[in-house]
């Protein structure tokens, strides 16, 4: 007998409210105790914001739903303080292939450029990231009431009120500033009379997790047209625990009850692994999907996220990524505008830089779910014709599309960068995901981005440290919005009173351009909000106003 994973419950527990206590009014809540609302309770407490987190559930999300966390997903991870876990529990892979027919047609590799601290993805099952962000954010001090269901929503100008049904009655809670991360079908979206708009795709999908010991690589691999199921894809992923996710094309006219029974979805597993491979079913789902988003994620004092907010296929691996990376951007606006350092039109920039990040995001799934399920027999033809070509000629490699992979949106756009007053090479501008590098720190093997992140900082690069004044650099970041100067140094050496590193390999300096002198400004979210060759006081508090609004 093959081992499957035994489901948690968590423990409900009466709310204070049902024996009289009063509801008082709390600064931030969250509803939606999947991924994306617990990344942001926990970001919320690395902000030092109180928070209360809401769950009509008491176990984490059933199958393995979520799968590949991209290395943006696992640095913001890291930040948060659970990026070990899931990168030790899950199957590190880089390397995609693409077959059409027998043949392999097409294959890529997400990092080819060595020397990052993470991967190019990690697959793991959906409820091993729960679970391992449940245990951070009971670490920190979230509070989390399982079995707490949101049955009404009122928001006005100050705040929102929020009715709570629980097997005990039903309670009034209130709240500054209310997140809504409760996913595809969301709640407080329907509550609020909002929607999304985009486009529903006619196809359906099995998904069979299959419990079984193979020794196939950790690679992702895509068939279009397989001789064990003709006319359709198929997918196939390693997952932790000997699980592995098999997708399946069905078709619009698929009967989804009948496909998804255990007697119709076993002999499909067999024409594909053979018939002497003993496997045992874990979960298996039927699922059509779509792509679009709301016009807008801020509506006043409510905030939505991850699918709340924006939906995509699966072709990619777009969904829970990018509702982290939603979290991300968000949490360090709203703490500054709570503070009062920064006004709420600061929340209009997560909605632009994420909106921006939704139809990146959306224009590549709908590319690949166009390719992948071709609705005419023309496009059709173009499809296999392109396969066909990829085995022999590298132009035709391009065109094959079984599912862009995630990248982070780089907000080169946004109203909050500041724009260059000297001339850089490489990507590392405004609006960018910071690239990582292997560092040392008082000698001891360490990671850039590792040192970055929850707060402003003004990064500076030098060949030596030991000329640097740091109360010049403090001079510089002495502002209401406190900046923290960090020093990355070509060559090692200590320094009092300041946090320095040491380029180690010298990467830094080619994937940021350095040269003496160079400073970035960072915002907490690890993206660049300025870059100049001299560091200049009066330079740096304006990118700072900029960046928050407050110019």
């Amino acid at each position: 007998m093959l081992k499957t994973y035994t489901y948690p419950k968590f423990a409900y527990t009466k709310p204070p409210e049902l024996d009289g206590a009063p509801s008082g009014r709390h600064p931030v809540i969250i509803v939606g105790a999947g991924p994306i609302g617990l990344a942001a309770a926990i970001d919320c407490r690395l902000h030092g914001l109180p928070v209360l987190l809401l769950d009509e559930d008491d176990t984490v999300s059933v199958g393995s739903r979520g799968l590949c966390y991209s290395k943006r997903t696992l640095e913001i991870l890291d930040r948060c303080g659970v990026g070990d876990p899931i990168v030790e529990r899950g199957v590190n892979w880089s390397v995609g292939r693409t077959f059409f027919g027998e043949h392999e047609v097409f294959n890529f590799d997400l990092l080819p450029d060595p020397d990052h601290k993470r991967p190019g993805m990690v697959n793991l099952q959906q409820y091993h990231l729960e679970e391992a962000l449940v245990r951070r954010a009971v670490e920190l001090g979230v509070r989390i009431r399982w079995k707490n269901k949101v049955v009404s929503v009122r928001p006005d100008a100050d705040g929102v009120a929020l009715q709570v049904e629980t097997a005990d009655g039903v309670y009034t809670l209130e709240a500054d500033w209310l997140l809504a991360c409760d996913g595809a079908r969301s709640p407080v979206r329907a509550m609020l009379g909002l929607d999304v708009e985009g486009r529903i795709f006619m196809d359906r999908f099995l998904i069979a997790d299959v419990v079984m010991k193979a020794q196939f690589p950790a690679e992702r691999w895509f068939w279009f047209d397989p001789p064990f199921h003709r006319n359709q894809s198929v997918l196939l992923h390693r997952e932790a625990d000997d699980v592995w996710r098999i997708d399946f094309q069905l078709g619009w006219d698929a009967d989804p009850v009948e496909a998804k029974k255990p007697e119709n979805v076993i002999p499909r597993i067999r024409a594909m692994l053979g018939e002497d491979r003993e496997f045992e079913l874990e979960w298996v789902s039927v699922y059509t999907f779509q792509c679009r988003r709301m016009g807008r994620f801020n509506h006043g004092r409510v905030l939505f996220a991850g699918d709340a907010a924006h939906q995509v296929s699966p072709f990619g691996a777009r969904g829970a990524n990018s509702g982290i990376q939603d979290t991300d951007n968000l949490v360090w606006k709203l703490k500054l505008v709570i503070d009062g350092k920064a006004p709420p039109r600061l929340l209009d920039s997560y909605s632009a830089e994420r909106t921006f990040a939704a139809d990146e995001n959306i224009l590549n799934s709908t590319r690949s779910t166009d390719f992948i399920t071709p609705k005419s027999a023309a496009s059709r033809t173009f499809r296999n014709a392109v396969l066909q070509l990829a085995r022999e000629h590298a132009f035709a490699r391009k065109l094959v599309n079984s599912g862009r992979l995630s990248v982070p949106a780089f907000y080169s756009a946004s109203p909050l960068n500041s724009a260059d007053d000297d001339t850089f090479a490489g990507d590392m501008g405004p609006g960018a995901p910071m690239d990582d590098a292997p560092v040392t720190i008082d000698g001891d093997a360490g990671w850039l981005l590792d040192q970055i992140g929850n707060r402003f900082q003004l990064l500076v690069y030098v060949q030596d440290a030991a000329g640097i004044d740091p109360r010049g650099l403090a001079a510089v970041a002495d502002s209401p919005i406190p900046i923290e100067p960090i020093v990355i140094a070509a060559r090692p050496g200590r320094h009092t009173g300041m946090r320095v590193m040491h380029d180690v390999k010298g990467l830094f300096a080619r994937r940021y351009d350095a040269r003496d002198g160079s400073a970035w400004l960072l915002r907490p979210d690890q993206h660049v909000a300025a870059r100049w060759r001299h560091v200049e006081a009066a330079k740096v508090r304006a990118a700072l106003a900029r960046a928050t609004c407050n110019a």
